[in-house]
């Protein structure tokens, strides 16, 4: 079926809808600042992960990332190359199926590479055309995240290792480093950081091979600095050149590529408060708003701050968003609109792709939104639709 890109009529809402020429967009730059800079940039599945585009992701990068045995046979299986893989904790029933599919390996602590590198050092032997190269995560004790639920760096961390924890000589076998503290940011938080890394890190990395800097560098937001980032690297490259750099961004790739489209279902009002409940869940299909939380952006709407909604007036369409599960926080507010929502009118929910189809969850048996892809034609493929097998299958 064809659709008109602004409104989505006739799709059967919820669903989440990723547009082709959008996500191509990203691809293009991406790439460029790859070929530029002379830097592989790989994509996180932690933050998109829908395996049915990988034919177009194919067209411009090579390798993606792993934290899960899954994500990890998902790469090798779905995208066909081995994953760089890192999780804060292997067990000894996955490891060897991570192995097989992994390229690259990195440990979150000393403890894990005395535990698992011995069985990463008897697949190399018995697989020399393609052995795996192992990796420290390092705690750069520094980053600009602002919200604390997503620093990665706060004190307590259980993620890394600090300088002041590694030998003098680096253990058997750690052929790099990776580092992730940074969620949505600037290529000036990525200077920042690299001048703490190379301040505290700086004796190890000339005799390292790769150093990962992680995702976190939101490269497609119309306001980020490209040649800044491209300066930033080449310079990296400079300073240490034995070093391949390594980035693996999860929302640069699907930033702004498409909304989640949903239907307004009912209008209830307590106490002055007006809410259109929706036919989607920002528990279920939006988790990130609650947790970070942040108040995504409607269509057609303003989003509205808690003291305009107080200086509002009674006759201007002021209204709550609520989701349909039984939660009873599953709800936002506030958004203006220029006229009153009745049921079956549509709320598009921009920028709806990244970390919301890899953390959608079935809470209260709310299915998940279909899922499709809008060509540049203007033809809607769908990737998957969902029904109560789903939610059954998934609760045995």
């Amino acid at each position: 079926m064809k659709t008109d890109r602004m409104t989505y009529s006739g799709v059967p809402t919820p669903c989440y809808i990723m547009e082709e020429e959008f996500l191509r967009r990203n691809l293009e730059l991406i790439r460029s600042v790859a070929d530029r800079a002379g830097v592989e940039v790989i994509l996180a599945f932690k933050a998109f992960a829908l395996w049915k585009s990988f034919p177009i992701f194919r067209e411009y990068i090579r390798h993606t990332t792993a934290s899960s045995v899954n994500e990890a046979r998902l790469a090798l299986e779905e995208f066909g190359s081995k994953a760089h893989t890192y999780s804060p904790a292997y067990t000894d029933r996955d490891f060897d199926v991570i192995l097989s599919c992994s390229s690259y390996v990195t440990f979150n602590s000393l403890s894990q590479y005395e535990r698992f590198y011995p069985r990463v050092k008897a697949y190399n032997a018995q697989h020399r055309e393609e052995t795996v190269s192992c990796g420290l995560r390092i705690n750069p004790e520094y980053s600009e995240i602002e919200v604390e639920l997503y620093n990665p760096c706060a004190p307590g961390s259980r993620f890394g290792v600090m300088a002041s924890q590694l030998p003098e000589e680096l253990p058997e076998g750690i052929d790099g480093f990776h580092y992730h503290c940074h969620c949505e940011n600037s290529s000036y938080a990525l200077e920042h950081t690299l001048q703490h890394i190379e301040a505290k890190f700086g004796s190890w990395l000339p005799r390292l091979k790769w150093l990962n800097l992680g995702g976190g560098h939101l490269m497609t937001r119309r306001d980020y600095d490209v040649d800044h980032l491209v300066g930033l690297l080449k310079g990296l490259r400079t300073r240490y050149p034995r070093l391949s750099v390594i980035l693996e961004p999860g929302s640069a790739f699907a930033w702004q590529t498409g909304p989640l489209v949903a239907s307004v279902v009912d209008v209830v009002e307590n106490k002055g408060i007006r809410t259109a409940i929706l036919d989607v869940s920002f528990t279920c299909h939006m988790p990130d708003c609650l947790e970070m939380p942040y108040q995504p952006a409607v269509r057609y709407a303003e989003t509205l701050e808690p003291e305009a909604v107080k200086q509002s007036s009674s006759g201007e369409y002021v209204y709550s968003l609520g989701g349909n599960s039984c939660l009873s926080g599953d709800f936002m507010g506030s958004w203006r609109f220029d006229h009153p929502l009745v049921p079956g009118e549509r709320i598009i929910f921009e920028d709806m792709i990244h970390y919301t189809t890899v953390k959608t969850n079935m809470f209260n048996g709310v299915s998940h939104p279909d899922i499709a892809l809008l060509h540049t034609d203007g033809t809607l493929e769908y990737y998957r639709r969902f029904g109560y097998a789903d939610y059954r299958d998934r609760m045995c």
